[in-house]
């Protein structure tokens, strides 16, 4: 595995990789910390295409808070190391200047309710300029005919196809599933900074997104209901949610039932770590009546 610092080093990789015959190019962006979550990526990746690049990029473009860009954990050396063992061809780890050098001054922004709700509520507009902005770059400079992201992070996924699709990139984006602990608490590298006592009350978060599920097998398709199933579980917990949104999974307006697709999503801060999840909401084929 080899690692690379430039777009012009990767760029030349890219085009020997496609001249020994790699009919396929798979980007898995990330920000480091890596957990199993990103490695089932890789392993999408190693699945799909003939030759897997992985980036290693905090972009400080996608950060509103400064705490939170200061304190996202920073390991380069066991980062490279996993991916080494997942199959990753190359790393791409630039250093902020090289994405934006000086003078930098363009912004790619996606408008729309894919970028004015959910995420964008709490951590503004700005969040998802910065995500389309990097990710646009990473496409272009890995020249990746598809690139991978987890299905939690379902709105930046939403954003990326309808940014790729507007600009004629011509990369497919794929979701892959969410990646559970054994408690069922969704991957997150900001995991690891959960006390003990806030990793146990923060599996009140998937436990919410359960009882929608089960409220929804039940027959309940009512988003109300649904919402105040969530909220209940939540609640009990001692958290406080910055949203439980029911939303259609395509276009992210508000739904009041399942009818079609819906994503629930929720976001919440325990302790001093803010964590998101989420589960798309389909309608059983028979729902039993009472």
């Amino acid at each position: 595995m080899k690692i690379v610092r430039t777009v012009s080093e990767l760029r030349g990789i890219v085009r020997q990789a496609r001249t020994n015959g790699s009919a396929l190019i798979g980007l898995v962006p990330t920000m480091g910390a890596l957990h199993d979550g990103h490695l089932s990526l890789v392993h999408a990746a190693r699945r799909d295409c003939g030759f897997v690049i992985m980036s290693i990029f905090v972009n400080p473009k996608q950060f509103t808070e400064a705490a939170d860009l200061e304190g996202y954990p920073r390991q380069e050396a066991a980062d490279t190391a996993l991916a080494d063992a997942a199959g990753v061809d190359v790393v791409f780890a630039p250093d902020a200047s090289e994405l934006y050098p000086d003078g930098f001054a363009t912004t790619v922004h996606v408008t729309g309710p894919l970028t004015q709700t959910l995420e964008a509520a709490g951590r503004g507009p700005e969040h998802f300029d910065g995500v389309a902005t990097v990710v646009s770059k990473l496409l272009i400079a890995a020249g990746a005919d598809a690139a991978f992201f987890g299905q939690k992070d379902a709105q930046q996924v939403l954003v990326v196809r309808r940014m790729v699709a507007d600009l004629g990139i011509p990369t497919d984006i794929v979701a892959c599933p969410t990646v559970r602990d054994s408690d069922g608490l969704a991957k997150s590298s900001r995991n690891v900074r959960l006390s003990g006592a806030d990793r146990a009350q923060a599996v009140a978060i998937p436990r919410a997104l359960e009882a929608v599920e089960a409220a929804l097998a039940l027959g309940e398709t009512g988003t109300d209901a649904l919402h105040s199933r969530a909220t209940t579980v939540l609640t009990a917990a001692g958290i406080t949610p910055e949203y439980v949104a029911f939303v259609d999974a395509r276009t992210l307006l508000p739904a009041t039932d399942i009818a079609e697709p819906v994503l629930c999503a929720i976001a919440a801060r325990v302790g001093s770590v803010r964590l998101i999840d989420n589960t798309l909401l389909t309608l059983p084929d028979t729902i039993e009546e009472n």
